[in-house]
């Protein structure tokens, strides 16, 4: 059986694939800000760093995967924390437990969004984030909105997961993304009760071509297929779990 290392397994997506892992036999080391293995605010450095030496405790001898699932949604305030939680905390996590999970020869999968396209790739937020400049990412995205906050937070780590896939491939982890749609977690619940954005996810999750919105397990289930050996020469993927919605905005691009 293997060992896995999360963030936000908890609730939502994240709490489905932890009691999924755990069902199988699997171990998992959770984090999360209130209830887990390790409590941690990934939102600022000290408690990427603490998060990051708890797990290196408890697995010297290596992970079979990682999956940095915490994340906040549109309606967060201030904006800032946005991509510090989404991008930065990922991203440091990642770098700071490649070799754990090399030593296995694991994966690394990361949670974007279908939300992710509909930011340009050069929107000057995207670039911020993927040049690492954190304080200036947040004083730029201060003065925007939510959902450009949280889709170009998750254009970011996609972008960042395809660019990092050779040289992670090359140490022995495998990379790799899903981009669930609207799916009902206590974040979205946040955000059907936000007076700007709720009637806006409601009238777009009406439109999803596979009909309704997505349970944490149906999201949770392709998860647990990309970490498992059965997927193990899929690398650099974006697998859409959205019912169409990417296809239905995008039918040209893929």
């Amino acid at each position: 059986m293997g060992l896995y290392a999360m963030t936000g397994g908890a609730t939502g997506i994240g709490g489905e694939l932890r009691k999924q892992l755990l069902e199988r036999g699997h171990e998992v080391i959770s984090v999360d800000i209130k209830e887990g293995d390790i409590i941690a605010d990934l939102s600022n450095r000290e408690g990427r760093e603490a998060a990051i030496a708890g797990i290196r405790e408890r697995a010297p001898e290596g992970l079979d995967g990682f999956i940095p699932c915490a994340g906040l949604p549109p309606v967060a305030r201030p904006l800032g924390l946005i991509p510090a939680v989404n991008y930065f905390a990922v991203v440091e996590m990642a770098e700071g437990l490649r070799d754990l999970v090399g030593q296995r020869r694991g994966s690394m999968l990361l949670v974007a969004s279908n939300s992710a396209p509909m930011v340009p790739k050069d929107d000057p937020y995207v670039e911020l984030c993927l040049a690492g400049d954190e304080a200036a990412t947040i004083e730029d995205i201060s003065g925007k909105d939510g959902h450009t906050a949280y889709a170009g937070s998750k254009r970011a780590v996609t972008a960042w997961m395809r660019r990092n896939v050779v040289d992670y491939a090359k140490a022995g982890v495998r990379l790799n993304a899903v981009a669930p749609g609207i799916t009902m977690t206590p974040l979205t619940e946040q955000v059907y009760a936000d007076e700007e954005l709720g009637q806006a996810m409601r009238d777009f999750g009406d439109m999803v071509p596979w009909g309704g919105t997505a349970q944490p397990d149906q999201i949770a289930n392709v998860m647990r297929f990309l970490l498992s050996e059965e997927a193990d020469f899929v690398c650099g993927s974006v697998y859409f779990i959205d019912g169409g919605s990417d296809a239905m905005l995008r039918p040209d691009d893929f």
